[in-house]
């Protein structure tokens, strides 16, 4: 025999027991929220380029994704993480809380993208824009300078630096812009615990002086 059925709200038909359609949707929105903060602070987060220090490399309006697991999972208002796949390797483009900002409140810190050029215990040099890491020159065909005047070592730290030893634990970052970049050169090393993740794809680009998507850069790795 089959169950009765019941006329629900408005005259519709409902099973007994059979939950009403708001909060099936208000269920599967919690859920689908909760899987997205869950992604996006264990594995995979986006991030929009706002400023031209890695130029060009990365772009003013380049959107990216970053790994937030290669390095170790994270906990979430920690500086603790487990499970690494690897450590942070030269020439990686990372995405890090900047250090100046430690004594800010978790939300007020704010995210910076450059390119590590030291690792702990590698001597730091630059002479001349020219960049050495343990007294050899290291040069990147992505690094540019579009500045071609030299500051010498009074006036600043961005032609000229060092040598200094990066620490234990410690890591020494560049744009690749060398010339508009606000580095490692001029605030110091970012801690490993700071390291949110390592960049990897470009998923969108927009170009706002000519008010048109990049299509060139979207979907390209990034290197």
């Amino acid at each position: 025999m089959n169950d009765p059925i019941a006329p629900g709200p408005a005259g519709k038909l409902m099973t007994p027991g059979k939950r009403p359609w708001y909060r099936e949707y208000g269920e599967a929105l919690i859920v689908a929220l909760i899987l997205a903060l869950i992604i996006r602070t264990f594995v995979i987060q986006a991030f929009k380029i706002p400023s031209g220090s890695m130029e060009d490399t990365l772009l003013v309006g380049d959107h990216l994704l970053v790994n937030k697991f290669i390095y170790g999972t994270r906990i979430p208002f920690t500086d603790i993480s487990f499970l690494a796949l690897r450590n942070p390797q030269r020439g990686d483009i990372i995405v890090f809380e900047f250090p100046g900002d430690k004594d800010k409140s978790y939300f007020q810190r704010k995210d910076f993208i450059k390119r590590i050029i030291g690792l702990p215990g590698d001597v730091i040099e630059v002479r001349a824009k020219t960049v050495y890491v343990n007294g050899e020159p290291y040069r990147l065909p992505e690094e540019v300078h579009k500045d071609p005047t030299l500051t010498p070592p009074e006036r600043g730290s961005r032609d000229y630096f060092g040598p200094i030893t990066v620490p234990a634990g410690h890591y020494f970052t560049m744009g690749d812009n060398r010339d508009y970049s606000y580095d490692s050169r001029f605030w110091g090393f970012v801690p490993e615990g700071n390291i949110k993740g390592l960049a990897f794809i470009k998923y969108w680009s927009w170009d706002a002086e000519e008010s048109f998507p990049r299509f060139s850069r979207i979907g390209r790795w990034i290197h």
